[in-house]
């Protein structure tokens, strides 16, 4: 890279580490044993099958409310290392079929690098490691997304600003969407040595630029305070018929006269009227008085409110005057201020007042875009994700950072639809799977820990299905204005207070009134209660349904027996042949003598010799335009050259050692195992491994 004036960089800014170019080994204790391997070291290149436990089902209930979404079927709950489930989940034919560039929003909550050790995972991974293990994830993620699908990386302080660069390298800078803050915690630990850490961290990033999720519903509560004092049909708030951004907008920076007072009003300091000067004189003109445009020797004050020199000020903008008798206009006003249902423009303080206009909720969009806060009485706290843990395991202690299902839900429902396929693949007591089944979505989730999903995640997935579940998203509290037709009585809230503001208000009154005593007027704080009384509406989102598969990773093929890589004792007959099927990322069909079939091109996998006599049998049962690979345990070199003779395009290759050479020729990096060519059984004789070879399959 040239340092020279005027000369052009190139490259891009990346976080290095130690052993950033090798892979994490796991144990699959629940623990990483700090080793790092090259890419094609068997024990992370090998794709391991999965193996079903059971399944857990359910039928949609007969009294289900109208309006939930169907529960969805086909779910994934897989006890195993998150490194093996994802491969198999792109590599193995049966399941990229579903779930290859399918899968539309990713949440993980990878294991925070905070230098304690948790009960249910290791929390104590040095830099490096983490890092590599985030890296690892993201890089196996990322084909399974759907080009519109999102990931959510889940964070506390310890990492998030490594994090950030990491995913800027394996997702593209360009793909960040938004940093989201949790408040995960709302009153002070006063154990902190110097700050108490409110909140967590979720970073955002699309598979593709240009990313758009869904936007929030309007909250009733919000819709509520939309209302009409005046009489007009529509319901609607006061809102200001000014806008930023004066300084550039000077020709929108003019005085209108009141018919009212016939008072000059200007917009506020540093602002402009929000339309142009035709359309706010139709405005303006609706209180049935006639305006006149007119020049007014008001320079000072239009500079200063655009906040520019007179020097500068753009000049000769008329401001709209009553063009009329002023008695007789604001007598006009006066009227039409009686009439009620006032004009869009209005004035404030009976017509003594400014200029506010009303922003009506027919016209407002009925959704929200999404906000970057999200503060714990919107979407729960720790101590929510806590008490929703002992609800469901009342014997158990809770994770220590679990995370309450309100937080997941607006996540969930930002980046999917119902229907739609959410990972999560650091599953641990399986909040995201039981939100994501509870909103219709399809899910696949994976936890590391076989006690872990007996204690916790699998039983947890099976209430939520059997509707069992009675706590998180479940059900929905909504707090809304009491009205005149309840029983509790109340007639609306006063203008601009929101129901939560109302039920605060309606607390606090109570304890004044306590201490002050009888002093007070016991009919004014009835009024006041009842001006500010609310109500609680819950509603049912979940009661049952759907289905999930248990699967289990599987043990692998191979074995090192001092320092050389051989089959596992396992990996025999039929159970071979489909662990080569995924390793091949073919899909395990037998069918005779065939493991499976990809176009043209037949697999035999035979655990055995094969020599000249069983490549004469495989060929002739080939159609003339297909060829076939043969995998085997011991081979014949003589059986090699024929196959090449009697059928093109077709090969013989020796397991384990031509398995291990397509590992480090993919990862384009030498293997740390030697290459020898070793027989991990010893055959029984050549002819009865290949009168063996034709039943396999």
């Amino acid at each position: 890279m040239s340092s020279q004036p005027g000369s052009r960089h190139h490259g891009r800014l990346e976080l290095t580490w130690t052993d950033k170019d090798k892979t994490l080994l796991s144990t699959g204790n629940g623990r990483y044993d700090y080793t790092f391997v090259d890419p094609s070291d068997y024990r992370v290149s090998e794709v391991r099958l999965m193996q079903e436990i059971g399944r857990v089902e359910a039928p949609t209930p007969d009294d289900r409310p109208e309006g939930l979404p169907e529960p969805t079927n086909g779910n994934l709950l897989i006890t195993g290392d998150a490194m093996h489930v994802l491969d198999a989940l792109a590599k193995i034919p049966a399941y990229a079929e579903q779930y290859l560039g399918r899968v539309k929003l990713v949440y993980i909550d990878p294991p925070f690098n905070t230098g304690q050790a948790f009960a249910h995972y290791e929390d104590n991974i040095e830099h490096s490691i983490w890092l590599t293990l985030l890296r690892d994830r993201i890089r196996q993620i990322k084909p399974l997304l759907a080009d519109d699908g999102s990931i959510w990386v889940h964070l506390d302080d310890a990492e998030v600003h490594r994090c950030r660069m990491v995913l800027d390298e394996e997702l593209g800078a360009e793909n960040f969407v938004a940093t989201v803050i949790w408040q995960k915690a709302y009153s002070p630990r006063n154990d902190a040595p110097a700050f108490s850490t409110d909140q967590d961290y979720i970073l955002v990033y699309s598979k593709q630029s240009g990313w758009r999720g869904n936007r929030w519903e309007r909250l009733a509560s919000r819709d509520a305070l939309y209302k009409s004092t005046d009489g007009d049909p529509r319901p609607w708030v006061s809102g200001d018929p000014a806008a930023p951004s004066a300084h550039r907008n000077q020709t929108w920076v003019y005085a209108i006269q009141s018919p009212f007072t016939g008072d000059l009003i200007y917009p506020a300091k540093g602002r402009c009227w929000g339309q142009n000067q035709d359309s706010m004189q139709r405005l303006v003109e609706e209180w049935g008085v006639p305006y006149r445009r007119e020049m007014l020797d008001d320079d000072v004050r239009r500079a200063l409110i655009c906040g520019v020199p007179v020097s500068e000020l753009r000049k000769e903008i008329p401001a709209l005057m009553v063009d009329m008798d002023a008695e007789q206009a604001a007598a006009i006003a006066r009227a039409r201020y009686e009439k009620g249902a006032w004009p869009r423009l209005y004035f404030t303080k009976s017509g003594n007042g400014g200029l506010k206009l009303k922003r009506y909720l027919d016209e407002i969009s009925s959704s929200r875009a999404p906000q970057t806060l999200w503060l714990h009485d919107f979407v729960g706290h720790s101590r929510t994700a806590k008490n929703e843990i002992k609800l469901l395991f009342s014997d158990e202690t809770p994770f220590a950072t679990p995370k309450p299902e309100l937080l997941l839900k607006q996540i969930i429902s930002i980046g999917t639809s119902p229907g739609e396929i959410v990972l999560d693949c650091f599953g641990g007591s399986g909040t995201t799977a039981a939100v994501a089944h509870k909103m219709g979505r399809r899910w696949v989730t994976s936890e590391l820990l076989a006690d872990t999903v007996a204690r916790y995640t699998l039983p947890r997935l099976s209430k939520v299905v059997n509707g069992q579940d009675p706590g998180g998203v479940t059900t929905s509290t909504e707090r809304v204005p009491a009205t005149s037709d309840d029983k509790n009585g109340g007639g609306g809230l006063p203008e601009g207070m929101t129901p939560e503001e109302a039920q605060e208000f309606n607390r606090l009154l109570g304890k004044v009134a306590k201490a002050v005593g009888p002093e007070l007027n016991d009919t004014a704080i009835k009024a006041l209660k009842s001006a500010s009384k609310t109500k609680a509406i819950t509603t049912v989102n979940w009661n049952g349904g759907g289905s999930f598969t248990h699967l289990r990773v599987g043990e692998s093929m191979f074995e090192q027996v001092e320092g050389v890589v051989l089959l596992a004792d396992w990996a025999t007959q039929g159970s071979l042949a489909e662990a080569m099927c995924a390793q091949l990322s073919v899909d395990y069909q037998p069918e005779g003598i065939f493991a499976a079939r990809q176009g043209r091109t037949r697999y035999v996998i035979i655990d055995g010799m094969v020599g000249e006599g069983t490549v004469a049998a495989i060929v002739d049962r080939l159609a003339e335009d297909e060829a076939v690979e043969v995998w085997a345990t011991q081979v014949d070199e003589a059986a090699v050259g024929l196959l090449k003779e009697r059928r093109k395009g077709s090969r013989l290759e020796l397991i384990p050692d031509k398995v291990l050479d397509n590992y480090r020729r993919k990862s384009s990096q030498k293997s740390p195992f030697g290459a020898g060519r070793s027989v991990p059984r010893p055959p029984s004789s050549a002819e009865g491994a290949e009168g063996a070879s034709a039943s396999v399959g």
